[in-house]
Order: structure tokens, then C-alpha cells, then sequence
């Protein structure tokens, strides 16, 4: 086994904050939407809004280092071995069959990681953060007309949804390295060890 760098301590930082806002925000917004009671319901919007508020100000962050690093060219889309490893993952992974696309410390993503984290940060994360906005303000009457404000918040809704299937998927998928915490060590140290041919 060789050991690679693969995550920079701001990536391995952001990561786990946005890990925590996120969790937070989950909690505070299933209790706002009147799944359960765990901070009360005052409570549970300031937490929200302040959560949220943080969390954008992360993604700022987080878009400036892609845009100088250019960490960005991790999430281009390409259908090279898309099939493979669609086929890996239905499949191979359970026969113990070695994984089609060999990870890089220039390419980390495979191409189903590609279009999943696509998805989430530019798409999914985007989503949650105009429907809250908009619906944050829309319920302070600050003069937005939003008709209506319930579709806004049904989008809202759809979208935390996502982000638990997201979350549930990723947790899972963190265990499928060479050991079941290879994967998360790596993004607490920031090193992975990947067979020595794949290194080369």
C-alpha cells in the first residue's frame, strides 16, 4: 500500500463544518416543520437562520478555494467509465472485484461521485439556500411577493429530504474503501493508502 495526499487541511476543515451545519440544520428544520421537538420551536428558527447564515458563508469560502486551487476541475462531468462503474457498484463491489477507476490526487472523483456531488453542491445546496432565503424573507414581510410561499417551502422540504438520502448514501458509500474506515480516516488525516499499482 502507498499513501497519497488527497485532502488539504482546509478541505478536511470545510468538509466536517459543513458536516455539522448541516446536521444542525436538519434538526432544527424537521423540528420547524413539526416532526418532533428537541429544541423548541423559537429556538429551532434561530438556530436555522444562524445555522444557515454560517453555511453560506462557508460555500463563499468553499467557491473562492475552488476558484483559485482549481479544485472545480473535480466535478466535471464525463461518462468515461460512468458504465463501469455503474456496473461495480451493482455488482462488482460485492464479488471483491478491483475498482475500475484508480484515484489520483489530480483526479479523486470517480465518475458517479462526479455527478453525485455535482449535483449537491451546485444544484441540490443552491436550491436549499434561494427557497430559504426567499421563504425567510417572504415570512418576515419585508415585501417580497411570493404566491405561493407554500410551494416555496414544499421545494424547501424536497430538498432536505434529498440531503438525507445524500447523507444516508455517503455514509454508506465511506465504508466501501479497502477497509470500512479507510475512506473517513482519510478525510480526518488527509492521507489515503491506495494499492501500490494504482499509485503509479
Amino acid at each position: 500500500m502507498k499513501k497519497i495526499n488527497l485532502y488539504s487541511i482546509f478541505q478536511r476543515f470545510s468538509h466536517w463544518f459543513q458536516f455539522l451545519l448541516i446536521l444542525t440544520l436538519g434538526l432544527s428544520g424537521f423540528e420547524i416543520h413539526g416532526n418532533y421537538t428537541l429544541f423548541g420551536f423559537d429556538h429551532a428558527v434561530k438556530i436555522h437562520n444562524i445555522s444557515a447564515l454560517i453555511l453560506i458563508i462557508l460555500y463563499a469560502f468553499i467557491f473562492f478555494w475552488f476558484a483559485v486551487t482549481g479544485e472545480w476541475r473535480q466535478y466535471i462531468l464525463t461518462s468515461k467509465n460512468l458504465k463501469n462503474m455503474i456496473l461495480y457498484y451493482t455488482g462488482g463491489i460485492f464479488r471483491n472485484e478491483p475498482h475500475p477507476v484508480k484515484k489520483t490526487e489530480l483526479s479523486k472523483l470517480n465518475p458517479l461521485q462526479r455527478i453525485t456531488y455535482f449535483t449537491f453542491r451546485f444544484l441540490l445546496i443552491p436550491l436549499m439556500v434561494i427557497t430559504g432565503i426567499v421563504y425567510f424573507f417572504a415570512t418576515i414581510n419585508m415585501g417580497i411577493d411570493v404566491n405561493p410561499v407554500k410551494t416555496v417551502s414544499i421545494f424547501h422540504v424536497i430538498g432536505a429530504f434529498s440531503i438525507v438520502i445524500f447523507f444516508i448514501i455517503h455514509v454508506y458509500m465511506t465504508t466501501t474503501g479497502h477497509t470500512w474506515f479507510s475512506n473517513i480516516k482519510a478525510m480526518i488525516i488527509g492521507y489515503e493508502e491506495i494499492p501500490e499499482d494504482d499509485a503509479d
